[in-house]
C-alpha cells in the first residue's frame, strides 16, 4: 500500500488544479482498493458538503448533491470527525438516498473525514455493491490518503479565493500566527531568495514583445554559461556525461521548455513566473515517474531552471521600486530582506514560515511593524501588488478586502495612533505603581537603530544586547577590534545606564552563513554557550572585545546563554577571568563586570538557587523557557497555538526562579518577550522581578499599566492567577482583574474583527 500511496501523492502534487487532483484521487483510490465507487465531498462556504468528484456514481450529480453537517452518512462522518465503516449502509439510521447519484445498488460504505488544522474540509468515500467490511489496512490507507489530501484542499481553497486574470476579485482571509501587534494596510511586495523557483511572484506582462525579447536574452545568457561550463569540464568528463550539457541546451530550444514559456508570455504572464511554472510542472512530472533514471532527471530540470531564473530575476531586482505602505510577503522573511526596503515605506510583514517567536518576528516587534507569521496556506507568490490588511493582533491577513472591512481596520489604525500619542507623555516619568513601588524598564537591543528608539521611549538600561547581530551581518567572524568598536558604540550610547551583553548565541533558529550548524533538532543541539565553550578562541576574543569596550565606562554586564549546569557556568567564568587577567597584564584599566546567567532550560529552573549563588544576576529568557517547558518548537506554525506563555507551568516556573534567585542575594530580571506584554508585566512585578526588559515599542504601554495599578492589586491578581489550571482560565482571570482596574484597553488588541 505504501508504494501506491507514494505514487498517488506524486500524481496529486503534479496536478494543475484542485479538480484535477480530486479526479486523480477518486480514480486511483478506486483502483487500488478494488472498489466500485470512490467519491470526494468538500465543505462549501455555508458549511455543507458537496459531491465534487466521483468514479462510480453518476457524473451528472457532481456539484449537485449537497449534505449538511450530520445529514446522511457523509454528513455523519464529518460530524463525528472519524471514519465510519459499514457492511450494509442502508441499515444505518443516518443513511440517506440521493436518486441523482445512482447509489441505490451499493451496500458497503466507508467514509473518512478530510481534516486540516482541526477543521473538517471534506469526506472521502468508497462504496461497493456486495456486502464487504473493509479491513483495518484498507481503512488505514484511506485515512492516510485523506490526510495527504487535506493540505492540497486547504491550499486550493485559499488560492481559489484569489483573483485570476480577467476575473473579479473577492475578499479572502488567510490565518496565521500573531507575530507583532498592530494593523497595516498596504500593497503586497513578494520577497524571494535568488533563483528560488517556488517563490517567484506572479506579475502580469504589459508589453509582450519587450518581455519576449528580455526572455530570449536571458536564455541566450544561460546557453552561453552552459557551453562555457561544458568546455571547462570537457577534459574531466566522459562522452556520456558531456551529453548532459547538450541535453540542457536542447531543453532551452523553442520546441521544448522555451516554447512553453513563450506561449504563456503571449497570454499575459511575466517571464520569470511563466518560467518557474513550466519548470515546476516538468519537475513534478519527472518526479512522479516510475523509472528511476527518469526520476533523477527532475534534479537536472531544477538545476537548469535556477540558472535561467537567476538571469530573469537580476534585471527585476535592480529595477525594483517599493510602494508606499509596502507589506512584505515571503516564504521565510529574513533580516536582510527588511534591509532592502526603505524604512518609511515598510508598513507590515507576512511570513509563510515561522511563528511569533521567530527571530524575524522579534525584530518586527522591536521595529513596531505589524506582522503575521506561519500563514502556511497563503499562496504568497500570487499576491504581488494586491491590497492587503495585516492584523498583527489576531494573526489574520485579508486580501482584496471589502470596503466595510477596510473601514473597520482604518478605524483601528486611527485609534492606535491616538493611544500612542497619549503614551509619549510618559517618557520622563518613573515606572512605579500608584503606591510608589519602582520597576525598572530596560530594553532588548541588537541594532544601532534600536538605541535612539529606546532612549526616546525612556529606557532605563539594556537587559539584553544581542551580540550575535554583528556576526549575522558579516560574511566572516568579526575581528576582536571590529567587535570592540561595535560594543563601545552601544555602551557609550546608554552610559551611565547598564548594558547587559549576552555572549554569542547562535544555533537553534540563528545560524551564521559562514559557520553553518546543520542538525536534525537544532533547538536541542549545539547552540548558545555549548558552541562557545567548544570554541574558546571565539569566546575569548568576544569577551576581550567586551572588556576593552567597557574601559572607563564600567556600565556593562556579561550574560551567558543556554546554561544548563553549574559546570558550564564555572567554565565560562574561568574564561572571562582569564581574558580579564590578560588585558590587565596588557595595561588596560578594567574591572571584572557583573556576570549573570540566562535561565532558559528546565535544568536551569531547578538549579536556579545554585546558579544564583555563583553569579551576580539571573535573567529569564522566557521565549526559550516556554518552548522547552511545553516541548513546542516556537518556529513551527503547526504547533504555534500550543506555544502559550501564560501556561500555568510557565507561570509557576517563573515564580520559582525569582524566589530561588533572591534567596541567594542575586538580582533577577526577565528579558523574554513576555516582559513586554502589559498583562504579563503586572504578574511579573507581583512575583518580585527586579527588572523587566522588552522591545522599545512595548515600553510605554507597560509603563502606563504599571503606573495605573497598586502593588497590592497586582499581588492579589497573581494569587488568583496562580491557582488556575489551564491557559483559558488564566486569561479569563487576568481579563477580569485588569478590566476592574480600568486597564483592559491597554492590555488587549482591538475589538473582535468583522466576520467574513
Amino acid at each position: 500500500m505504501l508504494n501506491y500511496l507514494r505514487s498517488i501523492v506524486q500524481e496529486v502534487n503534479a496536478a494543475r488544479d484542485l479538480q484535477s487532483a480530486l479526479n486523480i484521487i477518486v480514480q486511483r483510490v478506486k483502483s487500488v482498493m478494488v472498489t466500485e465507487v470512490c467519491s470526494a465531498y468538500l465543505r462549501d462556504g455555508q458549511g455543507n458538503f458537496v459531491l465534487m468528484a466521483t468514479d462510480g456514481l453518476n457524473q451528472s450529480s457532481v456539484g449537485q448533491v449537497t449534505l449538511a453537517l450530520g445529514e446522511g452518512l457523509v454528513g455523519y462522518v464529518a460530524q463525528r470527525e472519524e471514519p465510519i465503516n459499514l457492511e450494509q449502509a442502508t441499515a444505518h439510521p443516518k443513511y440517506q438516498y440521493f436518486e441523482a447519484t445512482g447509489e441505490e445498488r451499493y451496500s458497503s460504505f466507508m467514509g473518512v473525514p478530510i481534516i486540516h488544522q482541526r477543521q473538517v474540509l471534506g469526506v472521502l468515500v468508497v462504496q461497493q455493491v456486495e456486502r464487504r467490511r473493509f479491513d483495518e489496512g484498507e481503512e488505514a490507507f484511506l485515512v492516510t490518503m485523506s490526510a495527504q489530501l487535506a493540505g492540497v484542499i486547504a491550499h486550493a481553497e485559499a488560492t481559489g479565493a484569489l483573483k485570476v486574470m480577467g476575473q473579479k476579485a473577492r475578499s479572502a482571509r488567510f490565518k496565521g500566527v500573531a507575530g507583532s501587534p498592530g494593523v497595516a494596510i498596504g500593497r503586497a511586495v513578494v520577497m524571494s531568495p535568488a533563483a528560488d523557483l517556488r517563490s517567484v511572484p506572479f506579475r502580469a506582462c504589459t508589453d509582450v514583445d519587450a518581455e519576449l525579447a528580455f526572455f530570449n536574452r536571458c536564455l541566450a545568457s544561460a546557453r552561453n554559461d552552459i557551453k562555457e561550463l561544458g568546455k571547462q569540464l570537457e577534459a574531466r568528463l566522459n562522452a556520456q556525461e558531456q551529453a548532459l550539457f547538450d541535453a540542457y541546451l536542447s531543453m532551452l530550444d523553442d520546441a521544448s521548455l522555451g516554447g512553453e514559456v513563450v506561449e504563456r508570455i503571449r497570454n499575459g504572464m511575466g517571464a520569470a513566473y511563466a518560467w518557474s511554472e513550466v519548470i515546476l510542472e516538468h519537475e513534478r512530472n519527472f518526479s512522479s515517474m516510475n523509472d528511476a533514471y527518469l526520476r533523477e532527471r527532475a534534479a537536472d530540470i531544477r538545476d537548469l531552471g535556477r540558472r535561467v531564473l537567476a538571469y530573469l530575476q537580476e534585471s527585476t531586482q535592480k529595477s525594483r521600486v517599493f510602494p508606499e505602505n509596502a507589506i512584505l510577503l515571503g516564504e521565510e522573511l529574513t533580516a536582510s530582506m527588511l534591509g532592502e526596503v526603505p524604512k518609511e515605506r515598510l508598513a507590515g510583514m507576512v511570513s509563510v514560515q515561522g511563528s511569533s517567536n521567530s527571530h524575524v518576528a522579534i525584530l518586527a516587534r522591536a521595529m513596531g511593524i505589524p506582522t503575521v507569521m506561519g500563514a502556511v496556506d497563503m499562496p504568497f507568490t500570487q499576491l504581488e501588488g494586491r491590497e492587503l490588511i495585516v492584523d498583527g493582533y489576531r494573526g489574520n491577513v485579508y486580501c482584496d478586502p471589502r470596503e466595510d472591512l477596510r473601514q473597520h481596520f482604518e478605524a483601528i489604525c486611527a485609534e492606535e495612533q491616538e493611544l500612542v500619542k497619549g503614551l509619549e507623555a510618559l517618557k520622563d516619568l518613573p515606572c512605579e505603581t500608584t503606591d510608589k513601588h519602582r520597576v525598572p524598564l530596560w530594553v532588548n537591543t541588537g541594532l544601532m537603530a534600536d538605541v535612539v528608539r529606546s532612549l526616546e521611549r525612556g529606557a532605563e538600561g539594556v537587559g539584553l544586547y544581542r551580540t550575535e547581530i554583528p556576526f549575522l551581518l558579516r560574511e566572516r567572524f568579526p575581528s576582536e577590534e571590529e567587535q570592540r568598536l561595535t560594543y563601545r558604540e552601544q555602551l557609550e550610547a546608554f552610559a551611565p545606564k547598564t548594558v547587559t551583553m549576552r555572549t554569542l548565541d547562535i544555533g537553534g533558529d540563528k545560524s551564521l552563513p559562514y559557520f553553518p550548524i546543520d542538525e536534525e533538532n537544532p533547538f536541542l543541539g549545539w547552540r548558545g554557550i555549548r558552541v562557545t565553550l567548544d570554541h574558546p578562541e571565539i569566546f575569548l576574543a568576544q569577551v576581550r572585545a567586551m572588556l576593552k569596550a567597557s574601559e572607563g565606562l564600567n556600565n556593562m554586564r556579561i550574560m551567558l546563554p543556554m546554561i544548563s549546569s553549574v559546570g558550564e557556568l564555572d567554565a565560562s567564568k574561568a574564561l572571562i577571568y582569564r581574558a580579564h587577567q590578560e588585558l590587565v597584564e596588557e595595561g588596560y584599566q578594567i574591572e571584572v563586570p557583573p556576570i549573570g546567567v540566562m535561565i532558559e532550560v528546565p535544568a536551569a529552573v531547578y538549579q536556579a538557587r545554585e546558579l544564583a549563588a555563583r553569579s551576580d544576576f539571573l535573567s529569564v529568557g522566557s521565549n526559550d523557557l516556554t518552548q522547552y517547558l511545553l516541548a513546542v518548537d516556537r518556529n513551527n506554525p503547526q504547533v504555534a497555538d500550543l506555544y502559550q506563555a501564560f501556561h500555568p507551568a510557565v507561570l509557576r516556573a517563573l515564580h520559582q526562579i525569582v524566589r530561588d534567585g533572591h534567596s541567594q542575594g542575586a538580582s533577577v530580571g526577565i528579558c523574554g518577550e513576555l516582559a513586554g506584554d502589559p498583562a504579563a508585566a503586572v504578574l511579573l512585578m507581583a512575583m518580585g522581578y527586579d527588572v523587566l526588559s522588552m522591545n522599545a515599542t512595548n515600553l510605554p504601554k507597560v509603563k502606563k499599566v504599571i503606573r495605573s495599578i497598586t502593588l497590592e492589586q497586582a499581588e492579589d491578581l497573581l494569587d488568583q492567577v496562580m491557582v488556575q489550571e489551564d491557559v483559558e482560565a488564566v486569561l479569563q482571570c487576568l481579563d477580569k482583574g485588569l478590566e476592574s482596574a480600568g486597564l483592559s484597553r491597554l492590555v488587549s488588541g482591538p475589538p473582535t474583527d468583522l466576520t467574513e
